[in-house]
């Protein structure tokens, strides 16, 4: 499906995906067009989803980020996934086996608006906070 030329075009737009077809083209020695072609090929393939910005959340004012295992107390998830899409604040959630239901990232401004945060999924279940103390990759 996809070959070692595919591989390092996608590792260069991981990177940076506004990068010119014609410098990615000199990087992995095909011409931009050639580059376009099998970007639109991975991209109707699926591999490519889209295109993304990563902001800062630290200059946009999200100081704190937390790591919350969410222990549910029903089976019942329907409302629980209704809220996470709808808190702007969990950046990523995902469901887990193991210790806990579900794993969320959250990044806010402040200890009190975790403090909220926390109070509104006290409704759903139980939870456990580890805090982000620094970022390494």
């Amino acid at each position: 499906m996809l070959d070692n030329t595919d591989w390092a075009i996608l590792k260069l737009l991981k990177a940076n995906c506004k990068m010119q077809l014609r410098d990615i083209g000199e990087i992995v020695h095909l011409t931009g067009q050639a580059v376009s072609k099998r970007i639109s090929r991975m991209e109707e393939l699926g591999v490519i989803r889209g295109y993304s910005v990563l902001l800062d959340e630290k200059l946009l004012g999200k100081t704190i980020t937390a790591y919350i295992t969410i222990f549910m107390k029903t089976t019942n998830h329907s409302a629980f996934h209704t809220f996470l899409q709808n808190y702007d604040a969990v950046v990523e959630a995902s469901r887990i086996s193991g210790d806990g239901c579900y794993l969320l990232k959250v990044q806010v401004n402040s200890q009190e608006d975790l403090n909220c945060f926390l109070d509104s999924v006290l409704k759903y279940g139980n939870y456990r906070v580890n805090i982000a103390i620094g970022k390494i990759k």
